[in-house]
């Protein structure tokens, strides 16, 4: 079943918290991955599905880093993982695929943001590799993992999509980089990836979900000088928030991601861009930045990027085996 892109009335909103969204949801005996689970919003949903009931994998770049950030959170592990390196994926994939455990939650929440021009792997723009491929790599490689439990995976893409669609003639803007306009590509690969993976993954149970979680100041900026984001009006001289930028807390950032990945009234849906804990409607033609852009939700386009990231990665759980 192809989900509309139009709003359910959900019944929660902007303010809801993760906290809200997941009253009188039970997830005891449910296993959730996480990345970027122990920094900003990832932190928060780890801390709310653990509150819950559930279990919480959380892989991390600096996993002592992680330790430290999630003590005191009952139910939660903490292992190994740098989405920039698609060895380290496959190392962290292998490991978990070992214990031999269903998960029924993947939340890609990790991200870097607007970023100097950097390069990782074999010369690949930094925030696509990272936000994009290095989650792909990791999805597909969990496969055997998602499909025995009818899994959901929760792609965390950003308003910042309407920045950009995928440049499909130099994805890795090796000429005139722009770091905004490097993330809205990162973003709208975010949504595209869950179209395509909603529609191979369906019939198998496993359903996808994209969403915007809302403007949050979290370390995501930490590649922002104060400067920048003083002109932009979300903070003052001091750097502290802005009320009319309408940031949300990170309670608030947190629960559009949670709601996906958790909510009945999505059991029978996917494949769609959420945001503010409802389904999205299409992103208006007179330019305001909220909605989702024609473009990030094009099933063509979707299908297109999914080739383009099992070549690049050499992964592919739907068409053969895993590259070495």
């Amino acid at each position: 079943m192809t989900t509309a892109q139009h709003g359910i009335g959900s019944g929660f909103g902007a303010h809801s918290t993760a906290d809200d969204v997941l009253r009188g949801i039970d997830l005891t005996g449910r296993l959730a991955v996480v990345t970027g689970g122990y920094s900003g919003l990832g932190l928060e949903t780890t801390r709310a599905l653990a509150k819950a009931g559930a279990r919480v994998v959380v892989p991390a770049r600096r996993p002592s880093a992680a330790a430290e950030a999630l003590e005191g959170i009952g139910g939660v592990e903490v292992d190994e993982l740098d989405l920039g390196d698609l060895d380290s994926v496959r190392g962290f994939a292998e490991r978990f695929l070992a214990t031999g455990r269903p998960l029924d939650l993947v939340i890609d929440s990790a991200a870097v943001m607007a970023c100097p021009e950097t390069r990782v792997g074999p010369g690949w723009e930094a925030q696509f590799a990272t936000n994009h491929l290095g989650h792909f790599a990791l999805v597909n490689r969990l496969w055997p993992a998602l499909e025995p439990g009818g899994a959901r995976v929760v792609s965390v893409s950003s308003v910042g999509h309407h920045a950009s669609p995928i440049r499909w003639e130099d994805p890795h803007w090796r000429t005139g980089y722009d770091k905004w306009g490097a993330y809205g590509q990162a973003k709208t690969a975010n949504a595209l990836f869950a179209v395509h993976l909603d529609r191979l993954g369906r019939d198998r149970g496993v359903r996808a979900f994209s969403l915007h979680p809302g403007g949050i100041l979290t370390p995501l900026q930490r590649h922002l000088p104060r400067e920048e984001m003083v002109a932009r009006g979300w903070v003052d001289e001091e750097g502290r928030p802005l009320d009319p930028a309408g940031f949300k807390s990170p309670e608030q950032g947190a629960a559009t991601q949670v709601w996906a990945a958790t909510s009945p009234m999505l059991a029978d849906r996917g494949g769609v861009y959420l945001e503010d804990c409802d389904i999205a409607e299409p992103a208006p033609a007179d330019g305001a930045r909220k909605g989702v852009k024609d473009w990030a939700r094009d099933p063509e386009q979707a299908a297109r990027l999914w080739e383009l990231s099992a070549r690049l990665t050499g992964v592919d759980a739907f068409g053969g085996r895993p590259g070495a």
